[in-house]
């Protein structure tokens, strides 16, 4: 499996990791174990969390599932800030609550990477500051990093809590992609010049802040995924033609083209079949031409001015 190196050089991560968003609907112990341990076979001994998913109840079927005699091997990943039909909540107290709680439920006495849950507006860096030292001085989190946020966010939270910061995960596909779009499209008119993101791309290239892309293979909001898709017909031949020549599936070419973009995006898979992860992790045994990576966009409906 390739792997990422964070900007501290001290962590080093599969470029494919498994989001666990749906593991708790598995409800089978041995599924779980067997999906876990097929995945580090792979490479991918990455697994991405959040206290929210299932209620709390994936990061326990996790703890329950995960031999701990492996403990160290493995990375994981959860994040925090979200209390759910209530508010974004990063203020010190709930985020340290928030990771005792997760540490209960995943058995562990450390998590690897905290990352806060999408952005809360009211937040005070230098409270999260105080939260993120608390934690690493305990030895209950080594590394942090955030979930959908802008440059100027990223800065803002850096600025009390310098060097911090070394994640950030995105929504970000094939088919959703503006953070290629506005840069590719700058001074245009059209939509795809439109900047949504603050060049969060160059921003994380610079900083080098390791972006993560969630939903690979969505092209909105939970709406459906392009691979097979009516909406995508270009998209999917031309896929198709890829991966008979690469001799893997649709679903290893479109990671194939998040791996090609030189920021070293990690891609999170939240797959819960053993054999489809197996098929993408694929993914990283070839490497897109330049041609081909432009294609692809071009066949996913994107222009090019």
């Amino acid at each position: 499996m390739k792997t990422i190196r964070t900007k501290n050089n001290n962590l080093e991560i599969p470029a494919i990791g498994l989001g666990c968003m749906r593991m708790a609907e598995l409800k089978d112990k041995i599924k779980i174990r067997t999906l876990i341990e097929k995945a580090c076979e792979l490479g991918i001994n990455f697994f991405d969390h959040a206290d929210i998913y299932g209620a709390g109840e994936s990061e326990r079927m996790f703890g329950d599932c995960l031999d701990p005699r492996t403990r160290e091997t493995i990375i994981i990943q959860t994040k925090c800030g979200i209390r759910p039909g209530i508010c974004y909540d990063f203020s010190r107290d709930y985020i340290l609550s928030s990771v005792e709680g997760s540490l209960k439920r995943l058995k562990t006495d450390y998590i690897d990477i905290l990352m806060l849950h999408r952005p809360d507006t009211l937040m005070e860096p230098e409270e999260i500051a105080e939260a993120f030292e608390i934690l690493e001085k305990s030895g209950k989190v080594k590394y942090f990093g955030v979930s959908n946020m802008n440059p100027g966010q990223i800065a803002l939270l850096e600025q009390a809590a310098p060097g911090k910061i070394l994640f950030d995960q995105i929504q970000f596909s094939l088919a959703h992609c503006k953070i290629i779009d506005s840069g590719i499209n700058f001074n245009t008119n059209n939509n795809e010049g439109i900047n949504c993101d603050g060049g969060l791309l160059e921003y994380a290239r610079w900083n080098k802040i390791t972006l993560q892309a969630w939903s690979p293979f969505q092209y909105g909001m939970f709406e459906g995924t392009f691979i097979g898709s009516e909406k995508y017909p270009e998209l999917n031949l031309l896929l198709e033609e890829y991966a008979k020549k690469y001799k893997v599936t649709s679903n290893a070419v479109a990671v194939a083209w998040i791996m090609r973009h030189p920021a070293n995006i990690q891609t999170i898979v939240g797959s819960t079949n053993v054999e489809r992860i197996k098929d993408i992790s694929k993914a990283a045994q070839f490497k897109l031409s330049r041609e081909e990576w432009y294609a692809l966009y071009l066949a996913a409906g994107k222009p090019l001015p």
